[in-house]
Order: structure tokens, then sequence, then C-alpha cells
């Protein structure tokens, strides 16, 4: 607030629009290879553009993909898209982040990258965190998802 005239309070209006940055990730759960795609939103474009990505990785292989139900995930664009690329989409329950094996390797960067971190661009600030996913070995990150465990909810399918 600051005073307008006769020093009655004026309202100053913020546009409280934090920069943002998403990034979409996969792993293959048997090699721990990853694929990261940073964009600036999450909408279905963004996805698709991420789909587009995981296809031109892995032609010809049988892509099964682990989704929650982000509106990204399932606009029906997206769900085509998947369909005619022949990719199996695979959903989460809803609240159960946990059961996302990328979700583990997301906690990990943003600890190691991003808590109590300031950098002078988001942008460097998302190269740094890429960075970070990519210079792991894909034992590190087939580890930190969980999938040596003996306990791990997708051992019998791999």
């Amino acid at each position: 607030m600051r005073a307008g005239r006769g020093g009655q309070p004026k309202e100053v209006l913020l546009c409280g629009r934090n920069g943002r940055r998403v990034v979409f990730g996969a792993m293959n759960l048997r090699t721990g290879h990853r694929l990261l795609v940073p964009r600036e939103h999450q909408r279905a474009a963004d996805f698709q553009a991420f789909l587009r990505v995981v296809r031109s990785s892995y032609r010809g292989w049988h892509v099964a993909m682990l989704l929650d139900e982000d509106p990204s995930h399932t606009a029906k664009g997206s769900v085509r898209l998947a369909d005619e690329f022949g990719f199996e989409l695979l959903w989460l329950p809803k609240r159960a982040l946990q059961l996302n094996p990328m979700d583990t390797l997301w906690g990990q960067a943003k600890d190691v990258v991003s808590a109590d971190k300031q950098y002078a661009t988001l942008e460097e600030q998302v190269e740094r965190f890429i960075g970070y996913l990519e210079t792991q070995s894909p034992a590190w990150a087939l580890k930190t998802a969980g999938v040596f465990s003996d306990d791990f909810w997708l051992g019998n399918v791999l």
C-alpha cells in the first residue's frame, strides 16, 4: 500500500506470478536411462512435445508410462498421441505420488540444487537441476527410485 492524495491508503496491484518451469521426465526402469525435458508450462502441448522426445528415443520399444492425472497427461490430444505412438499409459492412484519412481529423483535433485539456494536466473536453476540428474549414474537413479528394493511395487514386471 502507498499513500494516495490526502494521505489515504492506495492499493498497489502486484502481479504475484513468479517465474516457473516444468521438467518432464521419464526413466527406463531396466537401464536407469533418463529423459528430461524442460518446458515453460505444463500444458497438453508441452506434454505432447515430451511424448515426441520419448518416441524418438525409444522408437521400436514397448513404452509404458506411469502418470498422475495432471490435465496435461489426461488431455484428449495427449492420450490420442500416446495411443498413436503405441505407448501404454498407466495411471497412478490419486494422491499416490510416492508410487512414481521418478518422484524420489525429483526430491533428491530439489534438495541438492534448489533448497536454500537462489540463482541469478530461473534458466540457471533449471540447467543445474537437469545437470545434477544427468550426471548421476544409471545405477544411482535406479537405487534412488527404489527399483533394487525387494518390495519395489513394480518389481514383478521388471
